[in-house]
């Protein structure tokens, strides 16, 4: 079946075509000048053009728009790290800044592209004061011990006699080391799940930040931030990981909503400091896209797309990435190598073969209030994450979505290539 005619004419009738010149994205900026929160999506984790645009677009949201914050699909103490490397703190020169990126898939986020991102990130801050200077933040929860061991390291500095009560509480997680394993012992019943142990942590730690924040310094704000985050992560990630086995909860939506506690989190942190708390968001398109405008909403999925919709309404803009064919990084099986994989032309049923039937190439389409009828009728849409199993590839890639109500705007590119994993050894 072939793509519906009237959306290849309002493609073509509003679609603005990318040269790679400087006027590329003076659309998306017009669009992004009221918003509090630009999310940027893509269609795989491992597409060199997909990073590339993100960060052209985000350098000129930071320098043109005052946006001041980037939160990224990462877990919240490897970005930490980031944080402090484009903030000109630590001991990091350049690319070691990424070496606390050793959970699967480490290529997400080491790769040359998001180097030269924060490198530039870095010397752009470093003529801005401390409280001007853009900040990097991760948004997801699977760092459940390496948070917990943050809380302490920082207690331990602020207060080491809290810091004597967290290692009690976090003793509950019985340090297994591996996350899956206790998850799934809790949920069994072989041992108790440490879910009070971990709330009365945090909630100890919220209680005592006036008095650990002893002066209204951006480096003691930083500093608790960091630490109160962790334990916001060590409680969500406990009940991800418990709940995983448990079979009562969606733990895509336990994820979620952490990433969206953790976006809204981070703008007002941003303006505690002095900032104008305006955040770019670097996510997957299956995170970025409102959920209710795709078949997820019959499985009661929510995402981070609707939940930030939900809480600012038009503040927010959502972008999606699409791309017809060429090459994407993925593995073959979860915890797999990275391999360089031909990405299969899209299906003629979907929004990328109707976007490539265009002949436009890249282009830059804005939805929303603009978008005619047609895009708010379902196609299926293609989703690559770490995996890219093209024997399966309408199982396990396509689903249904209504691009005009899932995005406000999106970009289309039409042949991509794959990111180049970055060697270890230049993280050392």
């Amino acid at each position: 079946m072939s793509a519906p005619l009237t959306p290849f004419l309002g493609v073509r009738e509003a679609a603005s075509r990318l040269t790679g010149g400087a006027a590329d994205y003076e659309r998306l900026l017009e669009m992004a000048r009221d918003k509090r929160y630009a999310l940027l999506g893509e269609a795989t984790h491992g597409t060199r053009e997909f990073y590339q645009t993100r960060a052209d677009i985000t350098r000129q949201l930071i320098v043109q728009g005052g946006f001041d914050a980037i939160a990224i699909e990462g877990d919240w103490p490897d970005v930490w790290r980031i944080n402090r490397y484009v903030q000109g703190e630590g001991a990091d020169t350049s690319a070691e800044a990424l070496g606390d990126f050793h959970r699967f898939p480490e290529w997400m986020w080491r790769n040359q592209e998001v180097l030269d991102f924060i490198t530039w990130l870095r010397d752009h801050n470093s003529a801005l004061a401390a409280s001007e200077r853009v900040g990097v933040y991760g948004l997801d929860l699977y760092s459940l011990y390496r948070s917990a061991e943050a809380v302490i390291e920082y207690l331990q500095k602020a207060d080491p006699d809290q810091a004597a009560v967290a290692r009690m509480h976090y003793a509950a997680l019985d340090h297994v080391r591996e996350p899956m394993t206790y998850g799934y012992e809790a949920a069994a019943g072989l041992r108790l799940p440490a879910q009070r142990e971990v709330i009365e942590q945090l909630q100890q730690l919220r209680a005592s930040e006036a008095r650990l924040i002893e002066q209204d310094g951006i480096a003691a704000i930083d500093s608790h931030f960091f630490a109160e985050q962790n334990a916001i992560v060590v409680v969500n990630a406990e009940a991800y990981y418990r709940e995983s086995f448990g079979h009562r909860v969606n733990t895509w939506n336990l994820r979620d909503a952490h990433m969206a506690q953790t976006l809204l989190s981070v703008a007002a942190y941003r303006q505690r400091r002095g900032g104008h708390g305006r955040v770019v968001v670097w996510a997957h398109n299956s995170h970025v896209g409102d959920a209710r405008a795709t078949e997820s909403v019959r499985r009661r999925e929510w995402n981070l797309g609707q939940l930030v919709r939900e809480k600012v309404g038009a503040a927010a803009l959502l972008v999606g990435f699409t791309t017809y064919t060429g090459y994407v990084c993925a593995a073959s099986e979860w915890g797999g190598e990275p391999e360089r994989k031909w990405v299969r032309p899209a299906r003629p049923d979907s929004w990328e073969h109707l976007f490539h039937s265009t002949g436009l190439d890249r282009f830059f389409l804005p939805l929303g209030d603009t978008a005619s009828d047609a895009f708010h009728e379902p196609l299926l849409e293609r989703a690559i994450g770490v995996l890219y199993l093209p024997k399966t590839e309408f199982a396990s890639h396509y689903f249904d979505a209504a691009i005009g109500a899932q995005f406000d705007a999106l970009i289309h590119l039409n042949e991509t290539s794959a990111i180049e994993p970055m060697s270890t050894a230049l993280l050392a």
